[in-house]
């Protein structure tokens, strides 16, 4: 594999151009130096391979500030394979962690959603009456070890837009 352009790069990676700028701004890889003359930064073949490592730690659940400590251990000559291991194990274990929560949460909303008749006015909803008061419903409040599971937080406009460009992109070239 040569050098490559951003577009390319981000082709070659699986990934959109604006997910190479966005880890490029976070400190994940190098912005390559503009050549003289050509105007055009040129990717090597071993950027692409860190772009492509850094997705695929994403698809396995580590988050970016992971994703630069497994880059730097990478990176380390002295660096071990029990301290990534480590890390491996204890993002199993959030994972495990996640996975349980949520089962409760879904048997709760069952045991919600069981009970409801489905029609009638809100003031005789039984899941709103629930949520307003958990001791005289069908479930017990939901009570959890640390956070609950949520949505991604919110990162702006400006991301969300060009992860969605780079998603688009993605599929229109498939």
């Amino acid at each position: 594999m040569r050098d490559l352009t951003i577009a390319k790069a981000a082709r070659e990676a699986g990934v959109g151009v604006e997910t190479i700028r966005f880890y490029e701004r976070r400190g994940l890889i190098e912005q390559p130096m503009k050549p003289q003359g050509s105007g055009f930064r040129v990717y090597s073949p071993e950027q692409v391979k860190r772009i492509k490592f850094i997705r695929q730690a994403q698809q396995i659940g580590f988050s970016l500030h992971e994703i630069q400590e497994l880059l730097s251990l990478r990176a380390d000559p002295a660096a071990d394979c029990s301290t990534v291991r480590s890390q491996a194990v204890a993002k199993l274990e959030e994972v495990q962690r996640k996975i349980e929560q949520l089962r409760y949460i879904g048997s709760a909303l069952e045991s919600l959603i069981a009970v409801c008749p489905g029609r009638g006015g809100l003031q005789a909803c039984s899941i709103l009456d629930t949520l307003i008061e958990p001791d005289h419903g069908p479930v017990a409040q939901i009570e959890t070890q640390g956070p609950l599971p949520s949505a991604p937080p919110k990162r702006g406009r400006r991301h969300d837009d060009a992860v969605a460009a780079g998603t688009r992109k993605q599929r229109r070239a498939m």
